[in-house]
């Protein structure tokens, strides 16, 4: 047999789903796996400083395990394709997710909760790899917004759980606020559990990829840089906010991050189609600066709920723009690669500020901000050279080969 021989297709699972049907399934995975099982830990983070007795140190060290969970349930898709194209994993992801979230309140153990948060991003990488490989895959000859409707539901599940913790502060306790969140991941879950992943692609013959190492450089240097400054106000900004304004605000202005966030990626997309994605990813990333800094530079309400909306609008929508920037150079395993320099900047970032939190959140946010700007440099650097748009795009089955390692 040749080996370019076609390979029998996998067995059917029953009829596809309509693509909006995929799109809401896609959605609801993200919200319960990143939206609730990533970033309720912002909105709560307060309630256990106050309550919980948990330091301002241990609040950075469980957002470092969160982190290094997610960065290893990323490398697990990679290095072992099979579990992206598994709907149970998928399944036991949510069960274990859902797990992790219903035993915080059990223990006040600092120890057992780094264990649970590292475990909770494993998890959340998981379902990540799983809904997004199954989204590129099972869309790729489709509008490319609406993709980008499914990546909103990250800002849905952020919304959404939000809104709870806001709900849950003046009436209940940190304990319950895990508990609620845990049932409204469950729900999520639910909403998400007969999502078909990804199935094996045949193999095929394709034309090398050309390689453009220096402005791929400058892209992985920006990218990597966002993934420092963005995951500073991705853990921080509910707390930040908290201590100049009432305690509602925080979560109020975590609330519109979330709605900010849910168009932002087909919003970005669609731009992307129009205009230079190097150049509107320095225009998001000097707005997503501006974001970040506003609370601590303003102060009051109106600041922080500004600083919420351009924060929730880019930080999606800057991941969006990087990546398709790296599948436009053509650049071998470059969603990888700058999945791997973003993730390993997520981990850098609470442990870079965690000297800083001793005199309060506003010097942390700032240094979040000057980090975000040096991305926005390094962004335009790639502008001013940046090769003409290809006429090649990324094939479909690259890009749902590579995403398995991305994150947000």
């Amino acid at each position: 047999m040749s080996r370019y021989a076609p390979v029998p297709a996998p067995r059917a699972e029953g009829p596809l789903p309509s693509p909006w049907t995929h799109v809401a399934r896609v959605a609801a995975a993200l919200a319960a796996g990143m939206g609730v099982g990533r970033f309720v830990y912002t909105p709560i983070l307060p309630l256990m400083h106050a309550q919980a007795g948990l330091s301002t140190d241990a609040g950075a060290h469980l957002a470092t395990a969160n982190y290094v969970g997610y960065l290893l349930g990323a490398l697990a898709g990679t290095l072992f394709p099979a579990l992206v194209r598994s709907r149970t994993v998928l399944r036991g992801s949510f069960v274990l997710l859902i797990g992790t979230l219903a035993a915080m309140p059990v223990t006040d153990s600092t120890t057992a909760w780094i264990a649970l948060r590292l475990l909770a991003g494993m998890a959340s990488a998981l379902v990540f790899v799983v809904a997004v490989s199954s989204l590129l895959g099972h869309l790729r000859n489709h509008p490319a917004h609406m993709p980008g409707w499914g990546f909103g539901g990250v800002g849905a599940g952020i919304a959404l759980s939000g809104l709870l913790v806001l709900a849950l502060r003046s009436v209940a306790d940190w304990q319950v606020a895990w508990w609620s969140s845990a049932a409204l991941a469950t729900a999520l879950a639910a909403a998400a559990w007969n999502l078909r992943p990804e199935a094996p692609a045949a193999p095929s013959i394709d034309a090398p990829e050309k390689v453009v190492g220096p402005w791929f450089g400058a892209l992985f240097v920006s990218y990597a840089l966002e993934g420092v400054g963005y995951i500073v106000a991705g853990t921080f900004l509910v707390a930040a906010i908290g201590q100049s304004s009432p305690g509602w605000i925080g979560s109020g202005a975590w609330v519109l991050v979330g709605l900010a966030a849910v168009p932002s990626s087909a919003l970005w997309a669609r731009l992307g189609r129009r205009w230079s994605r190097p150049g509107l990813l320095c225009v998001a990333l000097v707005i997503q600066a501006v974001g970040i800094a506003l609370p601590a530079l303003a102060g009051g309400v109106a600041a922080a709920l500004v600083g919420a909306v351009l924060f929730g609008a880019t930080f999606i929508g800057v991941s969006t723009l990087a990546l398709a920037t790296g599948a436009e150079l053509q650049f071998p395993r470059s969603v990888a690669l700058l999945t791997a320099g973003y993730s390993i900047g997520q981990i850098l970032g609470p442990l870079a500020v965690a000297p800083l939190l001793h005199h309060g959140y506003r010097p942390a946010l700032l240094l979040a901000a000057a980090v975000v700007l040096a991305a926005a440099v390094a962004a335009a650097v790639l502008r001013t050279g940046f090769p003409p748009r290809q006429t090649v795009a990324l094939r479909p089955s690259a890009a749902a080969r590579d995403v398995r390692t991305a994150g947000r």
